[in-house]
């Protein structure tokens, strides 16, 4: 963890170029998924190491996001009795959850702003994180880190064990840069 906050205040550390495309804004701290803890106990460096480098900091945390959103659904009974009918709402899941938190961003995040991503893995089987990245990136006029547990392999990410991954124009941070 020591190598990957050291990666990241070195990248951070970088002035930020104006201009860029939603996605080529978008920063991945990679970390192996059995340090979700270590990164969850040590993320106030991060904050630390933005904040060093005269960026804001403002953090989203995903944990919660399908719970909440389950909550909220009228039918979600019916949900947990037959599990496999909430399959086609996952778009939806999706949808209002980056409309929920591109609300947050609104006014609260200008161009010199780190918008922060933590918990992504809570997404894994209910939506794409990176289409979910994608969808929330054009709200964010800075820039978006997400704490990413998984692999970033030969230009390709992928979450936690997932057997395919994809391939993303984000900057991948790992404790090796």
């Amino acid at each position: 963890m020591n190598r990957l906050i050291t990666s990241y205040t070195n990248h951070i550390n970088i002035p930020w170029v104006k201009g860029l495309a939603d996605e080529q804004r978008v920063m991945f701290a990679v970390y192996h998924k059995e340090d979700e803890l270590k990164l969850r106990a040590r993320v106030e460096e991060f904050k630390v190491a933005t904040e060093s480098a005269n960026h804001a900091w403002l953090q989203l945390d995903l944990t919660n996001l399908f719970p909440e959103w389950m909550s909220s659904q009228k039918y979600r009974e019916e949900y947990f009795e037959d599990p496999e009918s909430l399959t086609s709402k996952y778009k939806k899941f999706a949808k209002q959850s980056v409309a929920k938190l591109a609300e947050e961003l609104d006014g609260n995040v200008d161009e010199n702003t780190l918008v922060t991503l933590i918990g992504c893995s809570s997404l894994f089987g209910f939506t794409s994180v990176a289409g979910f990245v994608k969808n929330l990136s054009v709200h964010v006029p800075g820039r978006l880190l997400v704490l990413f547990p998984g692999e970033y392999i030969e230009n390709t990410y992928r979450l936690l064990d997932a057997r395919d991954g994809w391939g993303y124009q984000a900057t991948a941070i790992t404790a090796d840069n």
